[in-house]
């Protein structure tokens, strides 16, 4: 049977994804928890990567090379850049960049040196099951999660967008730096710290990746308003939801992964 990998930065974002795997066991490497079990009848280890791409690079390493996991599932929040993508909403990423690159003049700015590429391509395959899943919930979202957390955050009729998402190893909280990242790459659609690390190594290990995140905030002057309160209260639901209707549709003879 394929194993699943399930990252996640904080452990908000995962916690409800571990109350539903029964019969976890623990697994210590690197000074990382690796939860080893079963969801949904897959095969499943779930870990925190923690946050920035170093960080999150040594723990997709990790569970590609120790747990030998065919695929990996990043699911997290970031800070929504496009102006469609509002609170509330997901990103399934289709690509990913590293926005603080720049090794110029050995090669152009953006680009990662000896791959001769800045952008890294999630599974088509994989991006598009998250998509469904994601659009499946998102259409009674209220149902899954509460009028009441839905109207604190106020959060309406939330949409699913697919495109890149862009990763560097900074909190964007500012208006100023938000509107930065969106002159530089206008096909953004929302900024985090981990993923294009994690995308590069599974590129490394051909291994299968894709990555669904709520938009927390709009990576703007009021990005730290109330984030924990948003990652606890609707995030981490959103991800078990998300992911429990995933697996549920998923073979388990297979990933059907590309």
């Amino acid at each position: 049977m394929a194993t699943i990998g399930i990252m996640s930065a904080m452990h908000e974002e995962l916690s409800a994804v571990l109350a539903e795997m029964a019969d976890q066991q623990c697994v210590t490497v690197a000074g990382r928890d690796f939860w080893v079990g079963h969801w949904q009848g897959h095969s499943v280890v779930a870990v925190l990567s923690r946050i920035g791409k170093v960080a999150a690079a040594t723990t997709a390493s990790i569970l590609l090379d120790r747990f030998q996991v065919s695929s990996l599932i990043f699911t997290g929040v970031a800070g929504g850049l496009a102006p469609e993508v509002r609170v509330g909403d997901v990103v399934v990423a289709q690509g990913f960049i590293q926005h603080d690159m720049d090794a110029s003049p050995l090669c152009p700015r953006y680009e990662v040196p000896f791959y001769g590429r800045a952008c890294f391509d999630a599974d088509a395959n994989l991006s598009a099951q998250l998509a469904q899943a994601s659009a499946q919930i998102l259409a009674c979202a209220p149902e899954h999660f509460g009028h009441e957390a839905m109207g604190q955050f106020k959060v309406l009729s939330p949409r699913v967008h697919q495109g890149l998402l862009i990763s560097g190893d900074r909190f964007v909280s500012t208006s100023a730096e938000s509107q930065v990242l969106s002159q530089a790459f206008p096909s953004a659609l929302a900024v985090e710290m981990e993923g294009a690390a994690v995308a590069q190594v599974c590129w490394d290990y051909k291994a299968a990746f894709a990555a669904v995140r709520t938009v927390s905030d709009r990576a703007d002057d009021a990005a730290h308003t109330d984030f924990q309160s948003f990652v606890s209260g609707v995030a981490s639901r959103y991800s078990l939801a998300i992911l429990s209707c995933w697996l549920k549709d998923l073979p388990t003879e297979g990933l059907g992964i590309t």
